[in-house]
Order: structure tokens, then sequence, then C-alpha cells
């Protein structure tokens, strides 16, 4: 389980494919600091398990591995070596949720639409489809790239978000661009909500 606030942005050491898997080596200085093989950790809002964990000078490179599918199914296909993500170390019993409840399981690849700065802040504008637009609500939760943030509107195909700049600052966001795919994960509460009122064998009162 994460929150959604993103702990720093590593960058992709090197990417190696496998018989049955890829291996992706990320260089982070915060995250690997007490990360051990066999943990989880969030790439761009993707859970994956860390293999192993290298000491690099001021830094660890960090390796994780991901199936074919989640490859597919994710922005990471895109990552080249020296491109920044997202990192976030799973969720502590007695940490603090500062975002909401992520659980690492991206539910679809979406696209930049508008990405701009707006004053001080910046404005996110996301295409995404109709499985992930039907959970979209005004001011709800949505993890973009694993980064938790607030809808300020939705349109049919598509919403906006306002980004402040300390989130711009600490994330791999400085590095999108308009028509980038990002991964999107909608709040669990709302599945959880429509799997309950869809249910056939629900109790009526």
């Amino acid at each position: 389980m994460f929150t959604g606030i993103v702990e720093e942005a590593g960058h992709i050491d090197r990417i190696e494919r496998h018989e049955d898997s890829i291996g992706l080596t990320i260089t982070a200085p915060v995250c690997g600091e007490d990360l051990k093989q066999g943990d989880s950790l969030a790439v761009n809002g993707c859970c994956l398990t860390v293999v192993s964990i290298e000491p690099r000078s001021s830094q660890k490179a960090i390796t994780v591995n991901l199936l074919e599918e989640t490859w597919k199914r994710t922005n990471l296909q895109h990552g080249t070596a020296g491109a920044k993500v997202n990192l976030e170390r799973s969720l502590p019993v007695n940490g603090r949720i500062g975002g909401h409840f992520v659980t690492g399981h991206i539910d679809g690849v979406a696209r930049i639409t508008r990405w701009e700065k707006v004053g001080n802040d910046y404005f996110l504008e996301v295409n995404a489809d109709e499985a992930i637009m039907r959970y979209v609500i005004f001011k709800g939760a949505i993890a973009v790239d694993g980064i938790s943030l607030t809808i300020a509107s939705v349109e049919q195909d598509r919403f906006q978000i306002w980004i402040i700049p300390h989130t711009y600052n600490v994330t791999a966001l400085p590095e999108r661009q308009v028509g980038d795919a990002v991964n999107v994960e909608v709040d669990i509460l709302g599945k959880y909500v429509e799997q309950f009122v869809q249910s056939p064998n629900r109790q009526q009162p």
C-alpha cells in the first residue's frame, strides 16, 4: 500500500530484457537507504518488487523486475536510461497517509493533452478512456504516475489537475510533455462502491 506522496525522482540506470521478465535498475539516494530485497517500491505508481540493491557512491542502484504484461500496460515501456521516475516506498503501519490509499495496481495509461505553467502553479490535462473516466469525479483523488492529486475539473474524456511548485519540483513532472503517456490509478473506494451497488447478492434493508 502507498499514499501517492512521491519521495523522490530517481533515474533509470539501465533496462535489461530477460527471457521471462524485464530488469529495471534505478539510482536513488533516498529510497535506497532502507530498502531490502523483497520490498515493494512504487515506480511511476506501479508496485514492483526489489530484487537487488547495489551501493553506488552517494546513492543506491535498485533493481526491480517487471513481467512482460506489466511492461506493456504501463508507461515504463517508454523509459530510457537517464529518464526520471517517481519513487515511493510502501507505507509503514505507523506512517502518515498524506495523500490517499494507492495500491500500485495501474488501471490504465492515459495521455497528456495540456501541460503548462500558469502563474506560480502548473496546469495538467489528461485524456483517458471510459474505463478510467467512470471513476473520475470533481475534487476526487487520483494517482498520476504515482502522484496523489486532486481532480480540479472533469470533461467527458479528460480531467484537469492543478500542480503546486513543490510537487512539480520533487517529481518527474518537469520531464513530461504534451502527448506523453502517464500511468493512472483511480481511487479504489470508487471500485468497491460500484461492486457493492452492482452485486446481485447484495441484501436489501
